[in-house]
């Protein structure tokens, strides 16, 4: 899908950063921006600055910064067209679709309207849950039995489904709307099993359970697990698949963890929704959890939108080793050189949320470190049952070790496993590969640990087994030349500031005030920050910057066009009709070494411009004087000139 770079510069004119941000950190006036605590890493004192005036964020600790998109990609998870459209969204604007029919078109805009019903829906039968909760002392008893407070309950919005059949029939007020049945909320009976009014009977499917609702990354209800107070069958019970929700692809408890992943710096997988919420509240709020299935390539995928490091934890009995063979499976194509994947198994006796209650925060967390990496657990995985004493075990291994070595994305990591693969089955690695990709060149893969492979040789990577990082594979690029989510961050201007990544000459400064590299650039960066100031010009001072020297000139003619196309801009929104301007790279530098907090001075502007126009004027007087004596029109000029240059 195209994105027009018009549609994504009216959407960021429209956003405001502050609002976009202020629903996840909380925000403090401070000055010109406003200040809060840093949501991409741990701090105790607020530095991270939310512009305003630029529409831009940035962290002085870890140097994070962007507009509101890029801050729905970094917190939210999102890919860059899911943060457009859902900022769009917030806006009232419609994403530009132009590449598709008006048919599909129509049918995006039903099955939209169709998901935020849906959610609605949702949401209301969780709040139901949340009040039955507060009235249900044997519930109440149970959650406090398993060590549960009620903050923590309120933070992931635990709540009881009461004993029978239609409780919800006093929530919705039309019990037979089909939006209940569709939302998994309702189910509906066989045919033959219809009431004496010939009706098909209708019932709720959760009765008498501990509610989790389950959350979207943007925060929406799209399902619910049930479990039982006592030890009854099923333990555990889900919401059926809906267009809303799919358990292959959603992770119980991922949008209360987000904060907390950059915190601990990892992931922590686990299989249950009580272990996410039990290590929630003693310290490791960073657990998420599988809803009822393996892990999947999707799973592991939204996981590394988050964080670049992930611990499965499992069971230590043959069922667990059966689950992290699958979540190995799945995690391998994503497992970069800068990525880290780690298997943790306990005891037998124990699922993590008794392990933390008999050892303790600590000693929870010793084991965590104890985890066995992805590197190790392959290997492990792939000589299970092989006998490497003997030639033919070795040779079983050589065979697992195939198709787990295959997924792996190119890369140290990938060359260094097939090295370590070549030592355990006693051949060469560059035998190897050549026995494992008939076609490869011979001058492939050196000999082991030690040997640099070349590119020739390696197995193309295929389009479902490519690996590395995701991609946009719905974008086709207008916006910018991104290959990998992280891309459209990195394209932003870097804001100044002790982190920042700007690759500009840092300006100089006396007395902690940047001292621009000329009068030109002070302009510029006043109205780049404040297009507004541009109505304060007269007529003659907008033809003065116009016809300045390149990069200024063009750059200010840009400004005055997108001044009567759009109207006055925020920085942010300029920042992307920018692109592609041969300038656009100073106009960038100009921002960037713009301190936070500090704005331009008009006062100053409008003496540096009162100093270039009487430049100009004196300059023309020059021009001038050779056609006085001669040229009536030139006299009269000149004299107009000279009393000008008498009263400014």
């Amino acid at each position: 899908m195209a994105i027009p770079q018009s549609f994504i510069q009216e959407l960021l004119a429209r956003a405001d950063v502050v609002d976009i941000v202020g629903r996840y950190v909380q925000l403090k006036k401070g000055g010109a921006n406003f200040m809060g605590l840093c949501p991409f890493h741990g701090e105790k004192s607020p530095s991270f600055s939310v512009s305003p005036s630029k529409q831009f964020y940035h962290c002085f600790g870890c140097g994070k910064n962007g507009n509101a998109i890029s801050f729905l990609m970094e917190h939210g998870g999102m890919t860059f067209v899911e943060a457009v459209k859902d900022l769009a969204q917030q806006y009232g604007l419609q994403v530009p679709e132009d590449d598709v029919s008006p048919q599909e078109r129509a049918r995006a805009a039903q099955a939209r309207e169709q998901q935020a019903t849906l959610t609605s829906v949702l949401e209301k039968a969780g709040i139901a849950y949340i009040k039955h909760l507060r009235s249900a002392p044997r519930a109440i008893d149970y959650l406090k039995g398993r060590g549960l407070s009620g903050e923590i309950a309120k933070t992931f919005g635990l709540g009881y489904a009461p004993e029978g059949w239609r409780a919800l029939a006093s929530v919705f007020p039309d019990y037979n709307d089909a939006l209940l049945v569709e939302s998994g909320l309702v189910i509906t009976g066989e045919p033959g099993e219809e009431n004496a009014q010939g009706e098909a009977k209708r019932y709720d499917r959760f009765r008498d359970r501990i509610m989790f609702p389950i959350r979207n990354v943007k925060g929406e209800c799209i399902g619910f697990g049930g479990r039982v107070l006592g030890d009854e069958k099923p333990k555990y019970l889900n919401s059926p698949e809906t267009p809303v929700f799919s358990k292959g692809r959603e992770l119980y408890g991922l949008f209360e963890a987000r904060t907390a992943l950059r915190e601990h710096g990892y992931a922590l997988v686990t299989e249950g929704y009580m272990d996410v919420v039990a290590l929630a509240q003693l310290g490791f709020a960073n657990a998420v959890a599988t809803l009822g299935t393996a892990c999947t390539p999707d799973h592991v995928q939204k996981l590394f939108r988050f964080t670049e490091s992930v611990v499965f934890s499992f069971d230590g009995d043959s069922a667990g080793r059966r689950a992290a063979r699958k979540a190995l499976d799945a995690a391998l194509p994503f497992a970069t050189d800068v990525r880290t994947v780690k298997f943790l198994f306990l005891p037998q006796e124990h699922d993590p949320d008794s392990y933390i209650r008999e050892h303790g925060q600590e000693g929870f967390a010793a084991y965590v470190a104890k985890a066995v990496p992805l590197s190790k657990f392959m290997l492990e995985a792939a000589a299970e049952g092989c006998d490497l004493d003997t030639a033919e075990g070795r040779a079983h291994m050589a065979s697992n070790a195939r198709p787990l070595w295959s997924l792996l994305p190119d890369g140290t990591l990938k060359r260094q496993l097939l090295a370590e693969i070549a030592d355990q089955v006693l051949i060469d690695s560059r035998e190897l590969l050549q026995i494992w990709q008939p076609a490869a060149s011979a001058g492939g893969y050196k000999n082991n640990s030690g040997s640099r492979p070349s590119s020739k040789g390696q197995r193309p990577k295929t389009p479902e087994m490519s690996g590395g990082a995701p991609h946009f594979e719905d974008f086709s690029g207008n916006f910018a030349d991104l290959h990998d989510e992280g891309a459209y961050a990195a394209s932003l201007p870097a804001l100044a500031g002790p982190a920042s990544t700007s690759r500009s000459r840092p300006a100089r400064r006396i007395a902690g005030r940047v001292l621009p590299a000329s009068r030109e650039d002070r302009v510029l960066r006043l109205m780049l920050t404040d297009p507004q100031s541009w109505d304060k010009l007269s007529g003659e001072e907008h033809v003065l910057l116009c016809e300045l020297p390149a990069p200024h000139g063009p750059l200010f003619v840009w400004l005055e066009s997108q001044l009567h196309e759009h109207g006055p801009q925020p920085w942010a929104a300029l920042r992307e009709g920018l692109r592609e301007h041969p300038h656009e790279k100073h106009a960038i530098d100009q921002i960037a070494q713009l301190p936070e907090g500090i704005e331009c001075d008009w006062n100053e502007v409008r003496s540096i411009l009162d100093q270039l126009l009487k430049l100009k004027r004196q300059q023309e007087m020059v021009d001038l004087l050779p056609r006085v004596m001669t040229d009536p029109s030139a006299r009269q000029r000149y004299e107009e000139l000279s009393a000008l240059l008498k009263t400014s």
